[in-house]
């Protein structure tokens, strides 16, 4: 484990930008937290804990050459293991009883200031092995195999007195508007019940990015970023004149700019 005076972390999952999104969440739940490593896969992610120390390591379960749990398996009492997985509440119940945490895809920050608070205690004790939890873990993803979470296509939604249909592919951005939410498309706009912080674990998150507590915006449909007076990012979006404003938290989606 790092002896060093600030707690330290690796970050392992295959894709891009579900890594830059779980270093974000960590940063503004956690500012003393350095991120000293970033691997694309379970290999990478070993040889990196290996050489770096961390105390901690945030491990997809679904990466090439080496999945997360035999990435544990190998790493096992020598760090603090946070699995992040897109499969369902069933799926990631087998992690529940033991003492690994885990993050749902797509991560939220209030689930990351939680699984950092644990963290913070964890800290006090040395890693544990857990060699019968991998195991059974291991042999669940072998036999029975853990099903992607299946996200929605359609939203059923009001425009005027009638109900339509509305493919999630012809949304341009949700937003929250007093007790409804506001779904826009290139050519009307249309109210659902469902809140934000509900419907964004319904949506795929490779297509929908949440760039404030109250917005959400179809990615492909995603222009350019510019800055207000303020400083802050405006989200501009192809088939809307609208400009959406990308909050502090959400910002590292677009920290090139």
């Amino acid at each position: 484990m790092h002896a060093g005076p600030a707690p330290t972390a690796v970050v392992a999952d295959d894709e891009r930008l579900m890594r830059e999104q779980i270093v974000g969440h960590l940063k503004q739940a956690w500012p003393e937290l350095i991120i000293v490593g970033e691997a694309v896969n379970g290999r990478e992610a070993v040889a990196m804990v290996q050489s770096l120390e961390p105390d901690i390591v945030f491990l997809d379960i679904r990466m090439p050459e080496m999945d997360g749990i035999k990435a544990a398996q190998a790493l096992a009492g020598r760090v603090h293991v946070v699995f992040v997985t897109a499969y369902d509440q069933y799926a990631i119940s087998a992690f529940e009883h033991g003492a690994i945490d885990y993050l749902v895809k797509p991560v939220q920050p209030a689930r990351v200031a939680v699984t950092c608070s644990r963290l913070r205690d964890r800290l006090q004790q040395k890693p544990e092995p857990m060699d019968d939890l991998l195991e059974k873990l291991s042999l669940r993803i072998g036999t029975e195999g853990l099903k992607p979470r299946e996200y929605i296509r359609w939203v059923q939604a009001s425009v005027g007195a009638n109900i339509r249909m509305i493919p999630t592919v012809d949304v341009l951005f949700f937003r929250a508007e007093d007790k409804y939410t506001r779904v826009q498309t290139e050519g009307f706009e249309a109210l659902i019940r469902k809140p934000i912080k509900e419907l964004i674990d319904e949506l795929d998150p490779k297509e929908f990015w949440q760039i404030h507590r109250s917005t959400v915006v179809r990615v492909d449909a995603i222009t350019q970023i510019s800055r207000d007076f303020r400083g802050k990012q405006i989200v501009h979006l192809k088939g809307s004149d609208e400009k959406l404003e990308v909050s502090r938290s959400y910002s590292h989606l677009f920290k090139q700019m």
